[in-house]
């Protein structure tokens, strides 16, 4: 088949950064403009260091359609803003990796609707969706953890959620909670039952399990709360995430273990492991990798995933490749950081 010709828009920032050590290496994809108009004229090399040697593409102000697919790596907002602001053929394909159309409330663009990018909960609509919104690094890693019980109405009234995830996830732009000299052996908790992805988080398991998500007055968040206690905390590290969450159930250990292998089955990125899990093992990659144990009638489920590709950049490209009918896997043998 031809080449995918790709745009992407916010290449300068951390995940357009992961997008682009990605895509260059991918067989099946030619990056057509990278728009950075504070970085136009720049090598990539120049603010991603780590590509100096891989590629003498540079940076663009241009934007144009004549592309198969555009990745917005822009902020929360801007996305929204800037699809308003240009003109897009109907044609391209667009994947979103801010927050602006993952809710059923926010979904349409053009007559038609985002999809919600988790390969592992709506594979059959992405692969023939016009629209992608790649989920947020937490939601993914808490749904990954979550979605085999829902999948047979199996998740109680209340979740228990402890997650850390590393200074990548705040984004690029220095803040007084990312100053290494702040967040070096520090260890810290934000947003403490009110997160934002637990709205995202909520609409998913709600999906699988009918009723799950409380009726009411109250704003979606407000109502994800009643179910989820979501503890976010940030960590002294500089990317991935590490939950571990519990839940009652009548589940025995074994049963569990067969419940997840068999959801997962069919998934390449996401694995369960009987040996207890750590986070090294998936820096760097696209995978999600689960450790559970059963302590009493409490199931502890360990997820480890890295923000930047199986929580943003790399499923980015795994929902492009599902889009166009590749291998979900390609460009995405990717090998973790070990040791």
């Amino acid at each position: 088949m031809e080449k995918i010709k790709v745009g992407i828009v916010g290449s300068a920032g951390y995940t357009g950064g992961e997008l682009l050590r990605v895509l260059i290496y991918h067989p099946n994809v030619d990056i057509i403009f990278a728009n950075s108009a504070s970085n136009a004229g720049n090598k990539l090399s120049d603010v991603h260091n780590d590509l100096f040697g891989d590629t003498d593409l540079t940076f663009s102000s241009d934007f144009h359609s004549d592309i198969d697919v555009l990745f917005l790596c822009v902020g929360h907002g801007d996305a929204r803003k800037f699809l308003d602001a240009n003109s897009i053929d109907p044609s391209v394909k667009i994947i979103d990796l801010s927050q602006d159309y993952r809710l059923k409330s926010n979904v349409s663009y053009q007559g038609k609707n985002f999809i919600y990018g988790l390969p592992e909960l709506n594979k059959e609509a992405i692969k023939t969706a016009q629209y992608i919104a790649n989920p947020g690094c937490f939601a993914t890693n808490i749904q990954l953890a979550l979605l085999p019980l829902a999948s047979k109405g199996l998740l109680p009234d209340q979740i228990h959620v402890n997650a850390t995830t590393g200074s990548t996830g705040a984004g690029q732009r220095p803040s007084a909670t990312t100053h290494f000299s702040w967040r070096n052996n520090n260890l810290s908790a934000y947003k403490s039952f009110d997160h934002q992805h637990l709205q995202e988080i909520s609409e998913s398991l709600n999906q699988l399990q009918d009723g799950f998500l409380p009726s009411g007055d109250g704003s979606l968040i407000e109502r994800a709360a009643e179910r989820i206690n979501f503890i976010p905390q940030r960590g002294d590290f500089a990317r991935g995430i590490f939950s571990a969450i519990y839940v009652d159930t009548d589940l025995t250990e074994e049963q569990a273990y067969e419940l997840y292998e068999s959801y997962y089955s069919a998934h390449p990125f996401t694995h369960v492991s009987r040996a207890n899990i750590d986070l090294k093992q998936v820096v760097n990659t696209n995978k999600s990798i689960m450790h559970l144990e059963k302590h009493g009638n409490k199931l502890l489920i360990l997820n480890a995933t890295d923000n930047l590709l199986k929580g943003a950049s790399g499923q980015a490209v795994q929902n492009m490749n599902l889009m166009f009918g590749l291998d979900e896997r390609a460009g995405l043998g990717l090998k973790s950081v070990g040791m």
